[in-house]
């Protein structure tokens, strides 16, 4: 059983918005300026921002497809976090970091939605924080199954957005907004 964190501070969380994470992403200059309009909304409310990046034999730290992408540029003293799995608290800093902050509702956005995104999601809900996953602020690239059919990227993002609005969580408030109407201040909420 996990434990529900009290209280209600929140933090910006965001994922992965590297070079070749989205550069063939579904309507990335879209997301990437919703990405930003929500971290400048962060800021001007004064609620944390984390920034996650991650890395592999594919995609190299410190190479030029690992950087967040030029639009998104952490501020002086914003938390970076790194990580090797798909969710961003799996053997990362990332808990550490939102205990140090007092964080107990994390605000998600990024990439890629059905990896990274979704695994940090769950991972947020399993762990007792409260969630709202900006609904359009996160992307990936549609797949191509083994045997041809495809999924599409817009069908990705769909799916997720209606999963956390309707799955619930005891003790847990989950929910969506755009990247205009999150309420930092209200777990799952809109302002």
């Amino acid at each position: 059983m996990s434990t529900v964190r009290a209280g209600n501070q929140a933090a910006l969380v965001v994922v992965d918005v590297q070079v070749s994470v989205v550069a063939e992403a579904w309507e990335t200059t879209r997301v990437v300026n919703n990405v930003a309009r929500v971290v400048e909304r962060a800021r001007e409310q004064l609620v944390p921002v984390i920034w996650v990046q991650h890395d592999d034999k594919e995609l190299v730290r410190d190479s030029p497809s690992w950087q967040l992408v030029p639009e998104l540029v952490p501020a002086q003293g914003e938390a970076r976090i790194y990580k090797h799995f798909e969710s961003s608290f799996e053997e990362t800093g990332l808990e550490a970091e939102l205990a140090r902050i007092g964080a107990t509702h994390i605000v998600l956005a990024g990439a890629a939605t059905n990896w990274c995104i979704r695994a940090t999601a769950y991972g947020a809900l399993d762990r007792g924080y409260d969630l709202t996953l900006v609904k359009d602020a996160h992307t990936t690239k549609s797949v191509e199954l083994e045997n041809g059919p495809k999924i599409e990227a817009p069908s990705v993002v769909a799916d997720l957005n209606v999963a956390m609005k309707w799955i619930s969580y005891p003790g847990r408030k989950n929910g969506i907004a755009t990247a205009e109407e999150v309420d930092f201040a209200t777990p799952g909420g809109v302002r």
